[in-house]
């Protein structure tokens, strides 16, 4: 074949411009997780949670060839987004990084390539998610449930393996960065962590945000945002979609003395909820308070 044969073709036979190929844009999704099972426990180790781990199987036909599960992690060496490790298992990293506007579309990709990888190796690089590539919702059993389990530390990287001393202080060094961290019973995807000398329980709220923010407001507005005394509702964040109000308690304090506080606050939280009466002026005001310390996480 000569060269130019081998050249890309630039016109098509008629001689006006080829036509490239392209995939779709992936579409933004405002909240990528919704209609898995456990959305806000998605959103919290995919944004709140130092070191957690949960694993998934994949729905029928899904499977790629070898796996049937892999596990979901917070973070893996390196900021990886996926490891396919020398007993089989895959890990996907949730907080790598979401290279689209659709963070579901962008882990399904990681855990192909995990899948895909040679065992005993690192993902370094993930193809770019299209919206011909399938979303977690598409890939998992979604009657499984999605169980997070929390570690005090990341040696779920390695489960056990012998490491060298240039690995072991690498793995000392991923562990000091990890603040204390403990699931809250009273609530679903409530978490009590300590950073530094301050003390906070972090709510992932399972309710669309804007929905969720007014019934935070009528509550702020009512001087029943607290969970008892010596704690305060600093704010909260959007995360995935969803809201999570974010509560300063003693700083000496554990997460076993707010259960009691933080169940009596879910209460008064699905009461504001189910109000079928407009924002008072006083709620709009507690509104546009929280909006203004209000951040949104990717």
């Amino acid at each position: 074949m000569g060269k130019a044969s081998r050249r890309r073709r630039t016109t098509d036979d008629s001689g006006a411009p080829a036509k490239r190929q392209r995939s779709a844009a992936v579409p933004y999704v405002n909240r990528p997780f919704e209609g898995l099972p456990q959305e806000t426990e998605w959103v919290a180790i995919r944004e709140i949670l130092p070191a957690a781990t949960a694993v998934v199987s994949f729905a029928d036909g899904q499977a790629p060839d070898g796996v049937e599960q892999a596990t979901i992690a917070t973070v893996l060496p390196l900021a990886w987004p996926a490891l396919h490790r020398a007993d089989g298992t895959v890990l996907v990293g949730t907080q790598a990084g979401s290279s689209t506007g659709d963070p579901s579309r962008d882990l399904a990709a990681q855990i192909l390539a995990g899948a895909a990888a040679e065992v005993g190796s690192a993902v370094q690089h993930v193809p770019a998610a299209t919206a011909d590539t399938p979303r977690l919702q598409d890939l998992l059993d979604l009657d499984a449930p999605f169980e997070v389990q929390v570690h005090e530390g990341f040696e779920f990287w390695v489960d056990g393996a012998e490491l060298d001393d240039e690995g072991r202080e690498s793995l000392e060094r991923a562990n000091e960065s990890v603040v204390p961290t403990t699931r809250m019973a009273a609530l679903q995807s409530a978490y009590w962590v300590r950073i530094g000398e301050r003390t906070y329980i972090r709510v992932v709220l399972p309710d669309d945000e804007d929905t969720a923010t007014d019934a935070l407001s009528r509550l702020h507005a009512a001087g029943e945002s607290g969970i008892g005394e010596g704690t305060r509702l600093l704010g909260a964040f959007r995360a995935c979609g969803l809201l999570v109000p974010v509560l300063e308690v003693p700083a000496d304090s554990e997460a076993s003395e707010h259960e009691d506080g933080l169940k009596a606050f879910g209460e008064r939280y699905a009461a504001a909820l189910a109000a079928p009466e407009p924002l008072s002026p006083e709620e709009r005001r507690a509104r546009s308070g929280l909006l203004s310390r209000q951040v949104t996480l990717r």
